[in-house]
Parts: structure tokens; sequence; C-alpha cells
């Protein structure tokens, strides 16, 4: 409405002025009316707030990478309006990426994965970031050592090969990935609770050449991650004797576990959601109650098994004593 035409001409002054004093209040109650309803307008509530960016310290494919990617996935549905936005830095053996995440301005927005590496570089040198850097939202994997050897070896439980290990002294070859490395310290543990002395044959390239090893018989038995052979194990190449764990694995609930058989010892490969040491408490209580929530569901650990990944309900503060937990025995076998 303009105006011009509003107020008309022929018209008296003090009808044109009552027009002009509610054309005056008209255009005051618009702009009250439009700032009032921008000034309504509230910022989405944390973490529907902006993207999340999560760094993966592992290279696209692998156990971190795809237990990562299955969570988030699962995050995202349980938290409306979030977006996380993974990212893989595989760059000096995760460090890398690691680092970068502890360095993180705590706003919630930069979270990321860290793995048992983080308990084990601080011992041997590698790194200056440790698990005092970062607090957990949950685990996603906690993978304990299984003690497997080759089919027709001849021992069928933990009794009879850690009696054969006795007899034959520095005559069981025991693979592994490398001097130091987590399946190595499993061996080492094994050999300091039974009394034993295995003959350690490194394979640095990790699990995948230790379970051809292991099936085609140039060594006699592995401390590993079964999820690293299940290849083998499914054709029956390989048996497994007992598992590094407190409880039954879902994956092979036939298998005892060492507590079971009166020897309490874990050594495990894990990888948890972590966020900046400073992150805001109510942030991460977000984080965990939705954690909890989908980690406790069917979906979630339907959707693991199928990655040959044992699901695990570790959340928060009982992931961040996992952590110190490993860091505190992995300063103890790394000064060796």
């Amino acid at each position: 409405m303009q105006t011009a035409s509003f107020l008309r001409t022929g018209e008296s002054g003090e009808e044109q002025m009552k027009k002009f004093m509610l054309l005056l209040m008209l255009t005051a109650m618009l702009l009250c009316v439009t700032g009032c309803s921008g000034g309504s307008e509230k910022k989405a509530a944390y973490p529907a707030d902006g993207e999340i960016t999560v760094i993966i310290p592992k290279a696209p494919g692998g156990g971190t990478d795809i237990s990562a990617r299955g969570l988030l996935s699962f995050l995202q549905k349980e938290l409306p309006g979030s977006k996380f936005v993974p990212v893989n830095k595989p760059a000096g053996g995760g460090i890398t990426g690691m680092a970068e995440l502890a360095r993180a301005k705590p706003d919630g927005h930069t979270l990321g994965m860290v793995t048992v590496e983080l308990a084990m570089f601080p011992h041997e040198g590698k790194a200056d970031v440790t698990c005092n850097d970062v607090v957990s939202v949950c685990a996603t994997i906690a993978a304990p050592a299984a003690l497997i050897v080759e089919k027709n070896a001849p021992f069928n439980s933990l009794k009879e090969f850690v009696d054969y290990a006795k007899k034959n002294p520095k005559k069981v070859q025991m693979g592994n990935s490398g001097t130091g490395a987590i399946w190595h310290i499993a061996a080492q543990r094994f050999e300091d609770e039974f009394d034993v002395t295995f003959k350690h044959v490194p394979y640095p390239k990790g699990s995948a050449d230790i379970a051809a090893a292991l099936a085609g018989g140039r060594i006699n038995a592995a401390l590993a991650d079964p999820a690293s052979f299940k290849n083998q194990l499914d054709a029956g190449k390989l048996k497994i004797l007992a598992v590094m764990a407190d409880t039954r694995s879902e994956l092979y609930p036939k298998v005892p576990t060492f507590k079971e058989l009166g020897h309490p010892m874990m050594v495990r490969a894990w990888a948890s959601l972590a966020a900046p040491k400073a992150i805001s408490k109510d942030k991460l209580d977000i984080l965990r109650k939705a954690a909890e929530k989908v980690c406790r569901s069917k979906e979630y650990k339907e959707h693991f098994r199928k990655q040959g990944i044992d699901p695990v309900v570790i959340i928060g503060d009982a992931c961040d004593n996992m952590m110190a937990q490993d860091d505190a025995m992995y300063a103890k076998y790394l000064k060796r």
C-alpha cells in the first residue's frame, strides 16, 4: 500500500491524519512481528547444531573403520538432526589422528576413534599423547586374544597345550605381528602365567600372514583376535582352545575363557569413540547416553556379528577404566 493512494486528495486534514496514524501503527506492528519471529528462532541444540567430524586413525576397510562407521550410522539415527562425518587419518600407525583428536577444540564437533596403540605407543617412545588426553564415549571393539592352533595339532585344550609347551621348551612356534606388538605382549603374558617359553615368530604385515602360516603348518600357535582368522576357522583349518576374556565370545560360545579355566588374564585389542578431554559434561553425557542405548540394541549387535565383530557394551567410565588398565599393563611389559 502506497502512502499517496492511501491519503487521497480532497480529504480533510483530520481524516488524512487519522489514516496516517493508522499507517504508522500498521507499520510498527509489522516490524514487531517480523522482529519477534526472527528473535524466537533458537539455534539447534547439540548435537544437531553442526557437523561432527570423527577422526578414524586407521585405513578404510579395517576393523576400526568398519566398527566406527557402524556405530556412527546408529548414533545418527538415535540423535535427530546430528550429522557425523568420518575422516580416515591412518598416518603414523594411527597416532597422528589420535594426537589431532586430543588437541582438537573441545566443543563436541570433533570426535575420534582411539585404539589400543594409544596405551602402547607412549611406553615405546612413539607418542606424547596418552589415554589421559581423551575421554571415552564407548568402545566399538574389545577383542581378546584367543589361543588358536592348527586343526590337527596334538592338543585340544588349554591344559594340553600348556603341558606340551612345558615338555618342549622353546619348540612351540608362536606367531605374532612383531616384537612389542599387542599379540607379542599376549604371548609374553602367557609365558609368565604358565611358566613356559615359546619361539616367537614375527609376521610384521599382520594377522593375515599369521593365519596363513598357522593354517599351512609353518607355526604351531597364535594368540590373536579370532576375527582375523575367521575364514580359516570357518573352513575347519584352525581351532580355538581358549579366549583371554572374562566372558565367552558371542561368535564362539563353545570356547572356554582363560578365567573360567582358572587364569583370569586378559589382553585385548580395542577401539573406542572418544572426545577431547575438556569436552563439557553436558555434551559428553548426551553422547554416552545415546551410545549406551545404541550398543544395547538388537539391531546394533546383529550388525556387528555380521561383520565378524563381537558386539560389546562398554560405555563411558567403564571404557576409560579399560584403557587405563591396559595402559598400566603395557607400561610394565614394554619396558622389557
